[in-house]
Formats: C-alpha cells, sequence, structure tokens
C-alpha cells in the first residue's frame, strides 16, 4: 500500500453508495479526508468515524451542490475545518461525486427535472472547482465523477447522461487550465454499480441486474469498491503522469 503523509482530500457526496467507498479507500491510500453530505448526517459521520479509526483525521461538511449559491459559504466553512482539524491552508484532491439521477426519457424530461441535472451535475463541478483550486497544492489532482452513460446509451437517463458528457468536456477544459499549477484533472465514469443510485435498480432488481451483467465482459455489474481504488490512484502520486482522461470503470461493458 502507498503511503501518503498528511494529504488532504475532499470527496463530495461522501456519506453513502461510491462516495462513501471512495472517501473509504482514500484514507487506505493514506489521505486525511473531508466529506460532504446533503441530508444524511448520521451516515456521513459513521463514515467519519470509520476513517478515524484507520488512523487517519476525517471531518464531515454538510453541502447542497444543487445551490450554488452556497458555495462560497461552504469554502469558507471548508477553510475553517482545514485550520481547526487538520493544521492546513490547502489540500491536494478534489473528488467531485455528489449527484442524484433523473429516470425519465427525453419526452417525459421536464425542464425542472433538466435544470435539476444542470445543477448538480455541471455548474457545481464547474464553480465549486471554480472556488476550490486556489487551494489545491502543486501536484494535486480533481477527479470529476461522469458514467458509462455516455460511450453506451439507455434509455431513460437522457439528461443525466447530456450532463455526464459535459463533465467530460469539462475535465480536458480543467486539465488544460490548471495544468501550468501542477495540476491534473481526470475522469472516472462508472458502469453499472450496486448501490442505491437510481432507487437501487442495479442492486435490487434481479432481472435487470442479471441483463446487465450479460452484457458485461467479465459478467457481472460493479460493486462500490470496484470504484473507490481506482479514484484513489487517481489522486496520489501514482497517477502522477496521469491528465485529461476519462478512465472508465465498467467491467468492459458493451463492448
Amino acid at each position: 500500500m502507498t503511503t501518503i503523509s498528511n494529504k488532504i482530500a475532499l470527496v463530495t457526496g461522501g456519506s453513502r453508495g461510491l462516495g462513501k467507498d471512495m472517501a473509504l479507500q482514500l484514507a487506505k491510500k493514506g489521505f486525511n479526508v473531508v466529506i460532504t453530505y446533503h441530508s444524511k448526517q448520521t451516515e456521513a459521520e459513521n463514515v467519519v468515524t470509520e476513517i478515524k479509526a484507520s488512523g487517519h483525521k476525517a471531518y464531515a461538511l454538510q453541502l447542497d451542490v444543487a445551490k450554488s449559491n452556497s458555495f462560497d459559504g461552504f469554502v469558507a466553512n471548508f477553510k475553517s475545518i482545514l485550520k481547526s482539524e487538520f493544521q492546513a491552508e490547502t489540500f491536494d484532491a478534489l473528488v467531485n461525486n455528489a449527484g442524484v439521477g433523473v429516470h425519465a426519457d427525453m419526452s417525459n424530461t421536464s425542464e425542472e427535472q433538466f435544470d435539476s441535472m444542470v445543477n448538480i451535475h455541471l455548474k457545481a463541478p464547474f464553480f465549486l472547482t471554480q472556488k476550490l483550486f486556489p487551494l489545491i497544492n502543486k501536484g494535486g489532482s480533481i477527479v470529476n465523477v461522469a458514467s458509462g452513460l455516455t460511450r453506451f446509451s439507455f434509455t431513460g437517463y437522457d439528461a443525466y447522461a447530456v450532463m455526464k458528457g459535459g463533465v467530460e468536456t469539462l475535465t480536458r477544459y480543467q486539465a488544460k487550465f490548471l495544468g501550468d499549477k501542477g495540476i491534473r484533472v481526470n475522469t472516472l465514469a462508472p458502469g453499472a454499480i450496486e448501490t442505491d443510485f437510481g432507487g437501487g435498480a442495479v442492486r435490487d432488481n434481479q432481472d435487470l441486474n442479471t441483463m446487465i451483467a450479460g452484457m458485461t465482459a467479465l459478467g457481472r455489474v460493479g460493486l462500490p469498491d470496484d470504484i473507490g481504488s481506482v479514484v484513489a490512484f487517481l489522486c496520489s502520486d501514482d497517477a502522477k503522469w496521469v491528465n485529461a482522461q476519462r478512465i472508465e470503470v465498467s467491467g468492459g461493458m458493451l463492448i
């Protein structure tokens, strides 16, 4: 295991699902970790407790990524926590993970749903990163979470997938802009994973699970711990020359 002393990662949406595993895997890589949660404070504190039990520092902050007007207040709180809890003024890795899905096809997607997807999946990684990158150390890393749905298409994820396509373009522009600051930016694109995302359909619907497994070269759907270790790698010095890339972690789905 690679040990990284005193490095700090911020994972948005780290109380559950993929974000939780990302936070735990980053701690295994030696990072101290700050996670954000929307409403599940108890779950977030449980993640913090688990990370602390492994010998690393951790903290949970509330953040609604859908409300960009709250970002200045969040960054002020984050700076305060860096100083008081981590004795630091900067950090090393940002994982833009927080998000929700909308299951509606093109004919049934409302403008309100579409705008919500824009706010959560495009505005948040754009403007939160804009406000946070001055605090990221040279040699640091940003990981934007997209989706396998930008490469293959399943009707019903139309608006969500469009936003994630934007995230992949955003990653390349961020990588170019931040390159002279020594900050790397990459996209992590998960395939179908057994979590509570989208109502837990992949996890709980056995027919759907079996169908997706049959489309996947490795013969199963993904699990959260298939994802977190790849994020931890991208945030670490082990990936120091990986930049502006889309890394799909789908087990070879629809290849």
